[in-house]
């Protein structure tokens, strides 16, 4: 560890070990040890009996949900503002606490989540009847996670993410490519034909991003030319603005959400490590030189999006750099 963080002073100005060390959350202490310091620690299941996990628990309904507070009925029906609060309590439990589905709560919100699976193999409701290969791959990326990597419907999803892809080698949302308005589309009192993909518009990294982090979660498809492409194409886009409106401006690629949403630089070499980009790479250099440059004094980076707001969600992100790092040098 002490050779690669010598390594790691090539891109920080700062030690980001040290405001980790002196957290008193658990969790991080706990992935501190576990991914960084490689020290021994307490099985995973030690982090589920925290009181934070507990009170999450308690709120999941008898079908497996979480529901969602407020929502428009004419945008989405109350069934899927819950498939979407289900993916986004889940983030929380499987990357901040390591829940998986060997806890009966994790195996019943999965049930929950796969019900939205549709015949094709996307996962359908959050953008109403039109295909969501960012919601889908996401939603896939924490099934992974949670312990169903082998599973038939996993392989189902993958493989209708792959048909869905661009010439270019990415991913875009197919009504996204039109000029097609979304609230004429995403209308829950009646479902329109889903806008079938155009795979010679140009993909957003955005969305990339998104999808390429269920590719570089599961232990076959990481290592496929599928993956590879989406990763050149996303490295190519670092810093630059998006082909499409959501998130166009390239500052957003400093604006960091932990757990994961959606593609912003961390997330992106986070993915891109995982598939084994190399550090000397000129479009990783750049993506690590520009996020060396977001570090701040405390040694952490800014979480702009966190779920749940909390004092350490600038830790988490922290966190997750220094995993990045780490893997970039054990390449």
């Amino acid at each position: 560890m002490s050779n690669d963080y010598d390594n790691w002073k090539e891109y920080l100005r700062y030690n980001p070990i040290s405001p980790l060390i002196l957290s008193d959350n658990k969790a991080i202490n706990y992935y501190l040890k576990h991914d960084i310091l490689d020290e021994k620690v307490d099985n995973i299941e030690s982090l589920w009996e925290l009181p934070s996990v507990i009170s999450i628990l308690n709120k999941q309904q008898e079908d497996g949900s979480w529901k969602y507070s407020g929502g428009k009925e004419e945008i989405r029906s109350k069934v899927n503002y819950n498939q979407l609060e289900t993916y986004r309590i889940m983030r929380v439990l499987v990357d901040k606490y390591g829940l998986n589905n060997t806890n009966n709560a994790i195996s019943n919100a999965c049930e929950f989540l796969f019900s939205f699976q549709t015949e094709e193999g996307d996962f359908r409701g959050i953008y109403g009847n039109q295909y969501t290969p960012n919601f889908t791959a996401a939603i896939i990326e924490i099934l992974i996670k949670a312990g169903y990597q082998n599973d038939d419907r996993i392989d189902l999803g993958i493989n209708w993410l792959i048909s869905m892809k661009q010439i270019d080698g990415g991913w875009a949302i197919p009504f996204r490519t039109t000029k097609n308005k979304i609230r004429d589309l995403i209308n829950a009192n009646y479902k329109i034909d889903p806008i079938k993909n155009n795979p010679n518009m140009p993909s957003s990294h955005l969305v990339t991003g998104i999808v390429l982090r269920a590719f570089a979660e599961h232990p076959h498809y990481k290592k496929s030319i599928h993956a590879k492409k989406a990763g050149i194409f996303l490295k190519s886009q670092i810093l630059k603005k998006d082909n499409y409106p959501d998130h166009e401006s390239p500052d957003y690629w400093g604006k960091f959400s932990y757990p994961f949403w959606w593609a912003d630089i961390i997330s992106s070499l986070d993915s891109l490590s995982k598939l084994r980009f190399s550090i000397d790479d000129l479009d990783i250099k750049r993506g690590l030189n520009y996020l060396a440059n977001l570090q701040r004094s405390d040694g952490t980076w800014k979480v702009y999006y966190g779920l749940p707001k909390e004092d350490e969600n600038n830790l988490w992100s922290t966190l997750a750099v220094c995993r990045i790092l780490k893997r970039f040098y054990s390449i």
